[in-house]
């Protein structure tokens, strides 16, 4: 067990009954931070994401395990339970669990957990204390409720894929997702923010409560000043490819060589751009001295700097750029990203033992904290590798009820 003092969330238990994504990457993000997470799973096949590969993890001799490298990116941290609540016996022992932890999180559809005794109302009752976090695609309330949720359809009706890809009238144009399940990952991420603030309340109130997220919300939520760009001027923004909607220039441009992301955030990194690229004139232009003029004149300003940029090779601009202070990077890929010294030396890849492969690569929370940083004493789990040993524990089950159990299919 971890030690009280040496991570932030220590004694927090949580009960994990999700699968895919923005559950378990919530609760990924809870066992970082120290809590103790029970991530129960239907015996046999698992959370969904164990069978979406390839590519699997490799043992040691190069041959495929059973672990995906999806499920292999939200679970670290965890203890894995193999448990039938869709039986009798299966939900009485979750239930025996949920009245042992602080949190429970969820996401099965709007009401399929109360059959079982597994919804809020029925557990606050032996453990008023709990915090229940209800993830879904829609949320537990309105029209959409009892509609299954897709990150893919989200970004869709959400507003993202609007705003996001080329614009309609250039080659490529039209409507994209983005590369990961972003609305997955941020109702992930509002789900453990949430939960944190229920359990600061709950030191004050003595009694815990039910968060509803969904994705939905979330991805609306989530695009910030677009949705403010719209309230604000009753227009809709449009897709706008890898350029900024409010600020000017900032995208990507062809260099000689390759590309460049230029990112002018104000009016003085204007000016020193414009002394590096050797075009001083366009910062005294009326028509592009202030930002909002830059906007506005966008149309006209950007073609010009694309005939400059395109004069000089990427290390060029990297160089001169960088040492004006006007910011701009390169388009890496995730090979080169990872490689990167500057995260190499902040240690964002891990590399934890694990009981098929011998080791697990990994990358690791972006939290940082001086007093009680993460925690990664546990790699991923197999499925049901913590089955007796949190059954003995918080169960009370011994050897005999463990073997009838698992005689009988329930874990």
């Amino acid at each position: 067990m971890r030690e009280a003092a040496s991570t932030a969330l220590a004694g927090l238990r949580v009960l994990d009954l999700t699968r895919v994504l923005a559950g378990p990457w919530c609760t990924q993000i809870l066992a970082d931070l120290g809590a103790d997470v029970i991530k129960i799973e239907r015996p046999g096949t698992g959370d969904d994401t164990r069978a979406w590969g390839p590519p699997y993890l490799k043992d040691e001799h190069g041959r495929d395990t059973s672990e995906a490298a999806y499920y292999l990116s939200a679970n670290r941290g965890k203890r894995s339970v193999t448990l039938d609540i869709a039986q009798v016996a299966g939900s009485r022992i979750a239930r025996q669990l949920a009245a042992r932890c602080d949190v429970l999180v969820e996401n099965f559809k709007v009401g399929a957990l109360a059959k079982h005794g597994l919804d809020y109302a029925s557990l606050r009752e032996a453990n008023p204390r709990l915090i229940y976090c209800s993830i879904t695609g829609f949320g537990q309330t309105g029209p959409y409720k009892d509609r299954a949720g897709y990150d893919f359809i989200t970004q869709g009706m959400g507003g993202f894929m609007s705003i996001t890809g080329e614009r309609d009238d250039l080659p490529g144009g039209g409507p994209q997702k983005a590369g990961v399940a972003v609305s997955d990952l941020m109702t992930g991420m509002y789900a453990a923010v949430a939960i944190l603030a229920a359990h600061a309340s709950r030191e004050r109130t003595g009694v815990g409560q039910h968060i509803d997220l969904a994705l939905f919300d979330t991805m609306v939520a989530m695009l910030a000043n677009m949705n403010m760009n719209y309230l604000v001027s009753g227009e809709s923004p449009r897709r706008a490819g890898n350029a900024h909607q409010n600020i000017v220039p900032y995208q990507v441009f062809a260099a000689a060589d390759g590309h460049v992301i230029v990112a002018v955030g104000n009016d003085s990194q204007f000016v020193r751009f414009c002394a590096v690229a050797g075009c001083p004139d366009l910062a005294i232009d009326l028509r592009f001295a202030k930002n909002a003029d830059r906007v506005r004149n966008r149309d006209v300003l950007v073609p010009l700097l694309e005939q400059v940029m395109r004069a000089r090779p990427v290390a060029f601009w990297f160089e001169q750029l960088e040492a004006a202070g006007v910011p701009c990077g390169p388009i890496n890929s995730i090979a080169q990203a990872l490689a990167d010294r500057h995260l190499v030396a902040r240690g964002l890849q891990l590399d934890l033992p694990h009981p098929l492969a011998g080791r697990v690569p990994l990358v690791g929370s972006p939290i940082h904290m001086s007093a009680t940083p993460p925690a990664y004493d546990r790699p991923p789990p197999t499925l049901g590798q913590h089955t007796d040993e949190v059954l003995r524990e918080l169960a009370g089950l011994d050897a005999a009820a463990l073997g009838d159990l698992r005689a009988r299919g329930l874990i």
